[in-house]
């Protein structure tokens, strides 16, 4: 039989999984390293299970001590589960921006959960890193992991999820993207790749309101750059041991927006139900990508934990409207457009028919797209503007071909409630509309320049 004497022998060998839609005209391989697969859902688990080993070798962590850890919940997870397999107890620190999820989560696995506040300096008695480091202090037989600090992390990283991205990619990675908050998932895995190939380009995913981004740049801790922010898991207002600068070739900034908007488009055009900082690290690589990568470049990017943690947050439309993340236009949806355009009809040619009657019609109705249909009515095909003058233009004999000679494949269906996001992802070079079938099987289409109105309103 094949079966784990318990849970954390799970740990790690996650898959790496190609996005397809969200990188639609940006060269290269872009793949996600989907830690959710891991048992506590979140890359975490790795480095949990790495500090107790470590701490249990050193003789730190005794039989039936009690593991004291400040956490933005996904560490807890990991500790909590390694606690249960082998029989501790857990306290954790957490601050008052976590999502309630991840602190139900951690109350769910038995720890108990001290919720503290967000905005107050690192060592303020009030802060999660002071009341976590103080209950170290007072609670015998206890011990603080210390996951900024405590190198164990990185080192969990460099053992286990370098090697597994190496030999995933058969070393064929070019750029490591990652979110940086304790450092140890970018350092790790950075150092293990460089050896391997020194050339491999290391992007490192920083939030407003965080420090590491300047002073990677400058060499200054800039209290000024340090101001609250939403996103969970990456950014600091410290500067953790485990963070190596000098293997990150470069940072880049995301707005808690962005992420999140990001982060939503991975679920619902990639299937990826991931959290916020997973958002915040494709946004940012992707940035990055678009003007910097090649078509034989392989990047990377880690997505570190589950969209669970998040359903309150920016999985819920009321509250990223509440934040200004989601403004009106951000809820219309195919339905609100084809009821703005009133009863419009929906203009179509026969494929038999000749591109010279393609364009008269198009000149006559005012229209740069045309859905091409059989003597059936089925769309069979479609004409756009742009394609159909260049095809001319090599060769104006076309005039007299029939359309199903020279027409594009039919533009893709989409449903009535699809929102503005997800149509835009849709509309691209190849794919200049889309067609919507309402209630009373009447089809409609929607164009670039439909979108643009509805933008605008």
């Amino acid at each position: 039989m094949q079966y784990y004497q318990h849970l954390i022998e799970a740990i790690g060998n996650t898959p790496l999984v190609k996005l397809n839609k969200v990188t639609k005209g940006i060269p290269g391989t872009i793949l996600a390293k989907v830690e959710y697969f891991n048992p506590g859902n979140s890359i975490k688990d790795r480095i949990a299970l790495k500090m107790i080993e470590d701490a249990e070798k050193a003789g730190i962590l005794k039989p039936g001590g009690t593991i004291i850890e400040g956490t933005s919940g996904n560490t807890g997870m990991g500790l909590a589960l390694v606690a249960i397999a082998k029989g501790y107890k857990c306290i954790f620190t957490v601050s008052d921006k976590q999502s309630q999820e991840k602190i139900n989560v951690l109350r769910a696995l038995g720890a108990e959960v001290v919720v503290c506040p967000t905005n107050v300096p690192p060592d303020d008695p009030r802060s999660y890193y002071s009341v976590a480091k103080k209950l170290n202090r007072e609670i015998p037989n206890s011990f603080y992991p210390n996951q900024y600090d405590n190198l164990s992390n990185k080192q969990a990283h460099y053992e286990t999820t370098g090697p597994e991205i190496w030999q995933q990619t058969e070393g064929k990675i070019t750029h490591f993207a990652a979110g940086v908050g304790t450092g140890g998932t970018i350092s790790g895995t950075a150092q293990y790749l460089k050896e391997q190939n020194p050339n491999v380009f290391v992007l490192g995913i920083d939030t407003y309101g965080s420090v590491f981004k300047k002073y990677h740049e400058t060499g200054i801790f800039d209290e000024n750059e340090i101001y609250p922010y939403l996103t969970e898991g990456i950014g600091e207002d410290i500067l953790p041991k485990n963070v190596d600068f000098s293997l990150i070739d470069r940072f880049v900034k995301v707005t808690d927006k962005d992420a999140a908007l990001m982060t939503r488009r991975l679920a619902r055009e990639e299937g990826l139900f991931v959290g916020w900082s997973c958002g915040a690290a494709v946004h940012g690589a992707l940035e990055y990508a678009r003007d910097h990568m090649k078509e034989d470049d392989v990047m990377v990017i880690i997505l570190p934990d589950h969209g669970t943690r998040y359903l309150n947050k920016i999985y819920n439309d009321d509250w990223m409207r509440d934040h200004g993340f989601l403004e009106r236009r951000d809820f219309a949806t195919a339905r609100d457009i084809i009821r703005s355009k009133g009863n419009s009809r929906l203009i179509t040619i026969q494929e038999k028919q000749t591109v010279g009657e393609a364009v008269a019609l198009m000149l006559k109705e005012g229209i740069s797209q045309l859905p091409v249909v059989d003597e059936n009515g089925h769309f069979t095909g479609s004409l756009s503007e742009s394609k159909l003058l260049h095809k001319l233009i090599e060769n104006p004999e076309l005039r007299q071909t029939a359309i199903r000679e020279v027409m594009d494949p039919p533009f893709k269906f989409v449903g009535m409630d699809n929102t503005l996001d997800v149509l835009s992802s849709l509309l691209d070079k190849e794919n200049k509309a889309l067609l919507v079938r309402d209630e009373n099987n009447q089809v409609h289409i929607i164009t670039q320049a439909d979108l643009l109105m509805a933008l605008a309103k």
